[in-house]
This record gives structure tokens, sequence and C-alpha cells, in this order.
């Protein structure tokens, strides 16, 4: 995928070029605002804001990598989300009822070729510890882990993304690893 041409496209008018950039990198930027955020409804909030931001401001695009852009326009999101929350906290309303549940659907996993009932607990208990862990980070360390450990972006990239020098980004990463590998331990 040319990035650069497919920006130069969308600045022509070409909706479908940026619909194409959006394509590649919404799972990315959702799971980049989902690990910041704690939150999928957050992140998908989190993750329209950033795709509109882009949209509208495409022209302020200076070259360059269109992810690490984007990437840096969800991650601005993402701490806009998190001062909000800070300033108006949200008490949520507890469901009243539970959901009739129809009989096949309960029994679908016996013919399911999914992960057996242990498996999928056991997975999830690590993601939970790996959540737990990640969740108690501060907002700068759980940046640079989930873009980097996450989501594999290198070191420049999220220096470039977050506006701050390399040494920083690999010392905060270096900490963070050591807090979450201690955390893990103890969890």
């Amino acid at each position: 995928m040319d990035e650069i041409s497919l920006v130069n496209s969308a600045l022509k008018g070409e909706l479908d070029a940026f619909n194409r950039l959006v394509l590649a990198y919404q799972d990315m930027a959702f799971n980049v605002a989902y690990r910041i955020l704690g939150d999928e409804d957050l992140a998908a909030d989190a993750t329209q804001n950033a795709f509109l931001s882009a949209y509208k401001n495409l022209r302020t695009f200076r070259g360059g990598s269109f992810k690490a852009w984007v990437m840096r326009m969800v991650t601005n999101s993402c701490y806009d989300e998190l001062r909000r929350k800070q300033r108006h906290p949200e008490v949520p309303i507890e469901p009243v009822g539970n959901e009739d549940t129809d009989e096949a659907d309960a029994n679908e996993w016996l013919a399911s070729d999914d992960p057996s009932p242990e498996k999928t607990l056991e997975q999830a208990e690590v993601e939970h510890a790996l959540e737990h862990c990640l969740d108690k980070l501060a907002i700068d360390f759980r940046t640079v882990v989930v873009l980097v450990d996450v989501q594999g972006m290198d070191y420049e990239e999220v220096s470039r993304n977050l506006g701050k020098p390399l040494g920083t980004i690999k010392s905060r990463l270096a900490r963070a690893r050591l807090h979450m590998r201690d955390c893990l331990k103890n969890f």
C-alpha cells in the first residue's frame, strides 16, 4: 500500500482513498485505544474521533509515515478522553435483568472447533493479569508499551508519534517492562 499516493488522492477529494487508509489502520488504532483506555466503547469513540480528526486535518500531514501520524491522533484522542473522565466521572448503571438465552446457543460450543473451556479460561486469566498490570502503569508508560509491545511499532516511530526523544521512549519502555514483570510475578 502506497500511503503517500493514497493521501494525495484523498487530498484531491477521493473519499475512497482515505477509506482505504482507514481500513488499513482501524484495527491497530482501536487496539491502541483499547489498551490505553481499557474500555471498548471509549476506545471505539477515541478511534472514530482520531480518524475524523485525521480527515479534517489531512492537509497538515507533512509526509513520512501516515500510520505514525494517525496513531499520534489516536493517543491524543485517548488522552483527551482520560482528561474528560477525570473532570466528569461516570457511574455505570447496572442492568436490571438477565437476557434469555436460547438452548441452542448455550450448547453451541459442543459442535465448535473453538478452544476447550479450560483453555479459554486459562487464556482469559492471562489476559486479565496482563490488563490488570497494564492498567497499573502510568499513562506515559502504558502508551509506550502498547505502541511498541502490542502494536509492534519501532522505537523511532513511537518517538515521532509521541513527540518524545528516542532515549525517553527506550527508558520508559524498559521501566514499564520491569513494572509489568514485577506486577505479573505478584498477581
